[in-house]
């Protein structure tokens, strides 16, 4: 082999061995970096120079030029990748949960000392007392304080519910914003990975790095598919929806009017919304979302279905839609011309009940908590209501207020308002003969009322039938009932104690018309209590008293608490093991590395010797030919 080209060998050889030693250096400068990804050599052959060829011969003779350094490539699994994104998503799905089911038992108060409990424990004991000695002023001042304080507690632990609610709320713009952010940035990447190695053999293994760890990141905040075309560019799916393509990202948008009428955010694709332009503010503003939500949060969540995947869908999921009641669980309240509950039918109560908060958290927690005071008030003042004792009944012309006439002129001018509204008015379609004896008992219920334990914040029509069309109303009425049959009724947000009462204690009266003690008040006030008629929701089957429901609500939060506990703990353990697989694959071992340094670097000084020798060689070949 003529000693020039000789030269090329050794040349290679150093060229070769040098690159190698950057790259190792390159993996262990950055072993402790996030998301980056062992790189690896490639080494080849140069091409031959053919010298001759000699049909007779067994080889043709050829003079090599050395190695070549072809490429430093990425080992990665796709099948893991994808593992761990789903599996990642996963697992944050039910962490969200988790974490609102932990917030949501400390919220009920049973971690720092029960005091919701102790304040139903209270209000129980205190008609006890009465029960004992009915007519006694120190009993019935003792009911109306622990009355008072049932509604301070039961409010502090709703509104902490609604509170949590909207905390988490707020966050749903900031995840928003960052999928966005890292639609962009992958969409960047993209352009710098195609420009990096288009027409040329080098490896934008950084830039991919960069690009794979947004990835891994965008598959906890939801379920993601995404495909590497042929010049390197990946395109994502979010939800199904093209969200990275090869020249644009379709951002979220996150609207609080359009569809929630409690301002709750609503994550939604903004190519896909209905705009049209606005000359007031020269750009196009959003008018319906309707078919352009990220989420159908209807959706049963399902491992099958993908459904259980991703922070974004977890915390909308938790928070729900609108802070629920009582309403939401009896499918609302239909009644007749004066109010009174109509039957319902258990079937449509469980698909209201399903439909509307069955899969979110906190509402579900709301409306069954709503519901316990909901049932405890309703029942206390019914018993007060119809008792003997209530001084309306014993002396109906002393407290009738305001006067019939005041109450004629309250339902025709009720009766106008249905009209307004394009409803059937009621008091016009009684028959004339029947106006007074309606007048007359609507009149009565709004005495009877005047003493009810517990009353509607600042409620002056206290017996006048009111109706709530809903928050949540199409075109004027829920969805299965006809506008106007759906009754406010106590909710622990309007709840109050009778100020009058609480002035008045003594008003009170726990004795009949005769002067006796009216123990048969007291014993359906003790009965309010025990009665094992009351569900926590339409699912449930197991009835309970009033005293036991709480502990069954705080129950059903901790059984639940633990199963998504028991989940989350799952989900962990399987993003662990596929993490784990994935980085002997892709991450940097110091000791292999070093390996491959004192490998190159011995390498490089047999090609540095190499040359020397050659040229030791042709230095001898021209001194003795120049002598």
């Amino acid at each position: 082999m003529p000693l020039m080209a000789s030269l090329w060998t050794g040349t290679s050889g150093l060229l070769t061995s040098s690159n190698a030693l950057n790259t190792t250096a390159h993996n262990m400068t950055n072993i402790d970096t996030e998301g980056y990804t062992r790189q690896q050599i490639q080494l080849g052959t140069r091409q031959y120079n053919m010298i001759n060829k000699t049909a007779s011969a067994n080889a043709y003779q050829q003079v090599g030029l050395g190695a070549e350094y072809t490429s430093c490539r990425q080992v990665r699994s796709v099948f893991l990748d994808q593992s761990y994104r789903t599996e990642s998503g996963r697992a944050a799905f039910y962490n969200v949960s988790y974490d609102c089911m932990v917030e949501t038992e400390d919220l009920l108060q049973e971690v720092d000392g029960a005091e919701f409990a102790d304040s139903l424990n209270n209000l129980w004991r205190a008609v006890q007392a009465l029960d004992v000695d009915p007519a006694n002023t120190v009993n019935m001042n003792t009911l109306i304080s622990r009355a008072s304080e049932f509604v301070n507690r039961a409010k502090a632990v709703y509104e902490g519910l609604t509170n949590y609610q909207a905390n988490m709320d707020k966050t749903i713009d900031g995840i928003v914003k960052t999928i966005n952010e890292y639609g962009d940035r992958i969409m960047q990447l993209n352009q710098e990975i195609v420009s990096v190695e288009s027409g040329h053999r080098e490896h934008a293994n950084d830039l991919r790095d960069e690009r794979n760890l947004l990835l891994d990141k965008l598959g906890e905040l939801g379920k993601i598919e995404y495909d590497e075309d042929i010049f390197g560019n990946v395109s994502v799916y979010f939800e199904s929806v093209p969200f990275v393509m090869t020249d644009h990202v379709n951002h979220m948008g996150v609207d609080r009017l359009l569809e929630s009428s409690q301002g709750y955010a609503t994550p939604y694709w903004e190519y896909m919304a209905t705009t049209e332009w606005n000359p007031v503010t020269d750009d196009y503003t959003v008018i319906d979302i309707s078919n352009a939500k990220v989420f159908d949060l209807k959706q049963e969540v399902s491992s099958v279905a993908g459904t259980d995947i991703g922070k974004l869908r977890s915390t909308l999921l938790a928070r729900g839609d609108h802070n629920a009641t009582y309403h939401d669980i009896m499918g609302g309240e239909e009644t007749d011309v004066n109010g009174d509950p109509l039957h319902v039918d258990p079937e449509f109560v469980q698909n209201f009940y399903n439909k509307n908060i069955r899969q979110s958290i906190l509402m579900n927690v709301e409306a069954e908590f709503d519901q316990l005071i909901h049932n405890v008030v309703e029942e206390v003042n019914r018993v007060i209501e119809n008792a003997a004792s209530n001084p309306a009944r014993k002396n109906p012309e002393m407290y009738v207020e305001p006067t019939l006439a005041d109450v004629r002129q309250e339902l025709i001018d009720h009766d106008a308002e249905l009209v307004a509204a394009g409803k059937t008015p009621v008091f016009s379609n009684i028959p004339d003969a029947e106006k007074d004896d309606y007048v007359y008992q609507v009149a009565m219920e709004k005495a009877v009322k005047q003493f009810d334990l517990f009353t509607l914040v600042n409620d002056t029509k206290a017996g006048v039938v009111r109706y709530d069309i809903g928050e949540r109303a199409v075109n004027g009425q829920l969805e299965g009932y006809p506008a106007g049959t759906i009754r406010i009724g106590t909710t622990t947000m309007n709840l109050s104690v009778n100020e009058m009462l609480i002035r008045n204690p003594s008003l009170l009266s726990m004795r009949d018309i005769e002067g006796n003690e009216d123990k048969k008040m007291t014993e359906a006030l003790k009965q309010v209590f025990r009665n094992e008629s009351y569900t926590l929701n339409p699912t449930v089957a197991t009835k309970t008293n009033l005293m036991d429901y709480y502990n069954s609500l705080v129950g059903q939060v901790a059984n639940s608490g633990d199963v998504y506990d028991s989940i989350t703990d799952q989900q962990t353990a399987t993003v662990n093991a596929i993490r784990d697989a994935r980085d002997q694959i892709v991450s940097v071992s110091s000791d292999e590395e070093l390996e491959f340094m004192i490998k190159f670097q011995n390498a490089y000084n047999a090609a540095s010797r190499y040359i020397n020798v050659v040229s030791e060689m042709l230095e001898h070949i021209v001194s003795t030919l120049g002598s």
